[in-house]
């Protein structure tokens, strides 16, 4: 096992793997931005680094100052967490130039399955369902407009290098097909340095339903159910729970079948999720995430399992831990994401200093957090501020639990705004509460009436 890892990284993810490599007997890095040096995993950590401003492309996105802050500290290995370099193959290959371990997939695998358009085509050869839609990147209009007769409309153009949310556009006639198949290429550009897209079959409607799953390099994969992440906005999650409500079995079983096949045809290792679209009995496979994601406390709350203590066993040439392989899913769990937003204003970033900070307690709760009060939320990072999940011995418990959790929640700045409200009022939804809703939850309260495309 490694000595010393470092953390390339912010916000509750870097407390978070601090955390478990403290319980491991790992001494930790966390690099830093110069905002961050008062930051919560900064004070956690044992050693800290400045690698640079605020700018993340000058800081958290220059591998050069990563990578000396290792070299400089003698870690042997370097955590991504999830976001930023996490699932870059370029840094991983870098990493091992100099000698250290890149903890997450290797690099062939991770540009494989990074090129989303690719990640298809492999996924279709190892017996996956997938979306219907362009087998390659559509790089004219009349590509894309021979894409679109073949598939219908609605449909998603979607950036190949695409993650988070970002570069996905709905188009819902033939009007519409070429300016937002330019637009899109253009936002693919300046966010992911590619405009390379492809386009899919929008499945109106669907629940967006994920598999984690973990592998060794002594040919052990296994998965850990499934979370259904379906309440989104923009096509960014907000509320995850596992298991998923009213699947039926032998579907999550088939999905988590297909995950397995899935890493094995590209000889995963590490923790990963697969996507999927499920619409009735039907399902099809959208995406990989080559790494850890922000909602994997919902798997370890109902499985026992802690996911980074077993990227970190993998990263280190040692098979998965027993409590991998043996899991028995416990009770429902629920994880609200309390980002700095606006909800009442298409959910424009809040930045600004936080004058309170009240994390709920109590039974059965976990808040994943680095706010407290005088932190700040920076305009140059991620708005999240908090993952609050709780925990039940069935969903009406752990739903329950996150409703009172979420009233002790208390955020307070000037200017400030979190989605907490929101969410409350979304758990006491008629379909949420009846686990009959789909992607189209929040879209639908912000449309009454709103007809399916």
């Amino acid at each position: 096992m490694f000595d010393t890892v470092l953390i390339a990284n912010r916000g509750e993810i870097a407390l978070r793997i601090v955390r478990t490599c403290r319980d491991m007997g790992i001494t930790t890095v966390v690099v830093h931005s110069g905002v961050d040096r008062d930051s919560a995993a900064v004070r956690a950590a044992d050693h800290r680094v400045n690698i640079g401003p605020a700018d993340p492309h000058r800081s958290y996105l220059y591998p050069p100052a990563i990578i000396e802050a290792a070299l400089q500290t003698g870690a042997q290995a370097i955590h991504p967490g999830y976001g930023f370099l996490s699932e870059d193959p370029d840094f991983a290959t870098i990493c091992a130039e100099n000698g250290l371990v890149f903890i997450g997939p290797d690099p062939d695998v991770m540009a494989r399955l990074g090129d989303k358009s690719t990640a298809r085509r492999i996924m279709a050869e190892a017996g996956l369902p997938v979306v219907p839609g362009s087998d390659r990147p559509v790089s004219t209009a009349d590509e894309a407009a021979e894409v679109a007769q073949r598939i219908g409309f609605p449909l998603i153009v979607k950036a190949v290098a695409g993650g988070g949310g970002r570069g996905m556009s709905v188009v819902r006639d033939i009007g519409a097909l070429l300016p937002t198949f330019r637009a899109t290429r253009a936002a693919a550009q300046v966010a992911f340095g590619d405009n390379r897209v492809y386009l899919e079959q929008y499945l109106y409607g669907a629940r967006h339903i994920e598999i984690q799953i973990l592998a060794d390099a002594h040919g052990n994969v296994v998965h850990l159910g499934e979370r259904d992440c379906s309440v989104q906005r923009r096509h960014q999650k907000l509320i995850e729970e596992s298991p998923a409500p009213r699947l039926p079995a032998d579907l999550a079983d088939r999905l988590a079948a297909h995950a397995v096949a899935g890493a094995r045809a590209v000889g995963y290792r590490g923790a990963g999720t697969f996507e999927f679209l499920v619409r009735g009995e039907d399902a099809a496979f959208i995406e990989v995430n080559s790494r850890i994601q922000v909602e994997h406390p919902v798997t370890e709350m109902v499985t026992g399992v802690d996911i980074v203590r077993e990227q970190l066993l993998v990263a280190a040439g040692e098979p998965l831990g027993p409590s991998s392989h043996g899991w028995a899913r416990r009770g429902a769990a629920v994880e609200c994401r309390i980002n700095a937003e606006d909800p009442n204003r298409a959910f424009v970033p809040c930045p600004g200093r936080l004058t309170e900070f009240t994390a709920p307690a109590g039974p059965f709760v976990r808040v994943d957090t680095h706010a407290f009060p005088g932190s700040q939320a920076r305009p140059e990072y991620d708005s999240l501020l908090a993952k609050v999940v709780t925990w039940g011995q069935d969903r009406d418990q752990a739903l329950a639990r996150m409703r009172r959790a979420l009233r002790e929640l208390r955020v307070e700045g000037p200017g400030m705004h979190t989605t907490a409200p929101l969410l409350a009022e979304v758990l006491d939804e008629p379909d949420f509460v009846a686990g009959t809703h789909d992607t189209t939850l929040l879209d639908r309260r912000a449309e009454p009436g709103r007809a399916e495309p």
